[in-house]
């Protein structure tokens, strides 16, 4: 039971490879056994989720930490399984590889959360690197400019320099400390005077947790990776992986007591150029898959506010923060999958007149859009002022200021792509069917956005409980 949720994983994906060696793999028989293995790894999660241990000599802790992470990625899961059915833009052979990778990258980011070893750590991380860097080249090449190649190419390359940076990190951390778990780590550094070296090894070995969550200076790759795989894909890169970074960045932030002002300074500034970079640039996107790309660096600029505070109850805003931005980009992604006819990219035009179109659609996107705004009552709007009176407790006034400006940036471009959607006239476009699976996605991230805006309290403080067991 302990692991109960990474074995139904394993078990799916071997399901996956065994489909796809069929001389004509089924198009439905593959999307049929990817639901029910993300069904049954979510209902595993829940099932396991007060299971505790440790396995493989003590790299690998199951705990109640783990076990929150594991559930909102298997939620997340089941979510994008919901409304990807048909694949667009990837070609029927190859559907049941898609879905095989797409299960090895979650196996390795709940394996993430639970690694408390570096080598674990590297492990899990290629693990669920390497299924997603062979998941961005599998679009088709209807447009002729094979968009998805260079996509892969720079993911693969920036991904590549990431671990290296975090290769690095962990060799000095090594050197230093003479162990590689993070909670002897702990214990050394704790002791310890405060070192530079130490918070450059951080740093560095926090470049490729950065790298996931699509942070300044680590998100060169993002707006292209976003455009150049097909949508399904670049919905998955948008969140799942967000919840294993923001879990380790945890994982490392509660490391070094003693050389706090360092990292506070840096990860202030950090925090700043993702929300000024990622705002700034946004605002002239026409693409709308490049526009939530670079509102997902400003967003990760808030998360790293939220971290800042050095604190449990900053790090319970952060984990409460991510869960609301991946609900809201998923409802954002469910719409752009169902927007396109036939896999290929929506220009913000294309969602003229949608609420004359298909009005849920409009509904669910405008749902997400105001949520990634900060409109309330959505819990876009709730993790923001976490974040900012977490912020502001901890007197780092300034920077909430500047935050603030940006919220503002945020709203102008969030709100025209609404403005688009119910002032504009749909034209000659045509009305957009919705299956039974896209309704009921839909249905469920509206209801979860809104309830979890108004009562953010249990999330909030069952995350900050959970972080405070990590000392």
């Amino acid at each position: 039971m302990t692991i109960f949720p990474e074995l139904v994983l394993a078990a799916g994906a071997l399901t996956l490879f065994l489909v796809s060696l069929a001389k004509t793999p089924s198009e439905r028989l593959s999307y049929a056994v990817a639901l029910v293995f993300g069904t049954a790894t979510f209902v595993a999660t829940l099932l396991s989720f007060h299971s505790q241990g440790l396995l493989f000599y003590g790299a690998y802790a199951v705990d109640q930490y783990s076990q929150l992470f594991k559930v909102l990625i298997a939620f997340s899961l089941l979510i994008s399984l919901g409304f990807v059915k048909n694949l667009k833009g990837v070609s029927i052979d190859i559907h049941a590889e898609y879905y095989l990778f797409l299960l090895l990258c979650v196996l390795g980011l709940m394996m993430l959360v639970s690694s408390v070893e570096l080598i674990a750590i590297l492990v899990s991380l290629e693990l669920s690197s390497f299924a997603l860097y062979l998941l961005v080249p599998m679009r088709d090449d209807r447009t002729g400019l094979r968009m998805q190649m260079e996509a892969g190419m720079k993911y693969i390359l920036f991904g590549i320099m990431a671990t290296g940076f975090m290769l690095y990190g962990m060799s000095l951390l090594f050197g230093l400390t003479g162990t590689t778990y993070l909670k002897d780590i702990l214990v050394f550094l704790g002791n310890s005077p405060p070192q530079p070296v130490v918070v450059i090894a951080i740093l560095m070995v926090q470049a490729g947790f950065l790298y996931k969550l699509a942070a300044f200076p680590m998100h060169f790759w993002v707006p292209d990776v976003y455009q150049g795989a097909c949508n399904a894909t670049a919905g998955v890169i948008a969140t799942l992986p967000k919840f294993a970074a923001v879990a380790l960045l945890i994982r490392f932030f509660i490391l070094p007591t003693g050389h706090a002002p360092m990292v506070v300074e840096l990860l202030a500034v950090l925090a700043l150029c993702s929300m000024f970079y990622g705002n700034l640039c946004a605002l002239v996107q026409k693409d709308l898959k490049r526009m939530l790309g670079f509102s997902g660096i400003a967003h990760a600029g808030f998360i790293l506010l939220a971290l800042l505070t050095l604190k449990a109850e900053g790090y319970g805003v952060a984990i409460y923060y991510i869960a609301g931005y991946v609900l809201m980009n998923l409802a954002c992604f469910l719409v752009i999958n169902q927007a396109s006819q036939g896999g290929e990219n929506v220009r913000i035009d294309d969602l003229s007149g949608l609420y004359k179109r298909q009005p849920m659609l409009a509904f669910v996107l405008a749902t997400g859009l105001f949520g990634l705004a900060g409109i309330p009552p959505f819990i876009g709007f709730m993790g923001k002022f976490l974040v900012l009176t977490t912020v502001l407790r901890a007197d780092h006034l300034l920077v909430v200021c500047l935050a603030v400006i940006n919220t503002a940036i945020a709203i102008y471009y969030y709100l025209s792509v609404v403005k688009v959607v119910y002032t504009v006239e749909p034209e000659d476009r045509p009305a957009i069917a919705v299956g039974p699976m896209v309704q009921l996605s839909g249905i469920v991230l509206v209801i979860m956005i809104t309830l979890l805006g108004v009562f953010p309290g249990k999330l909030v403080d069952y995350a900050s409980t959970v972080v405070q067991s990590l000392h």
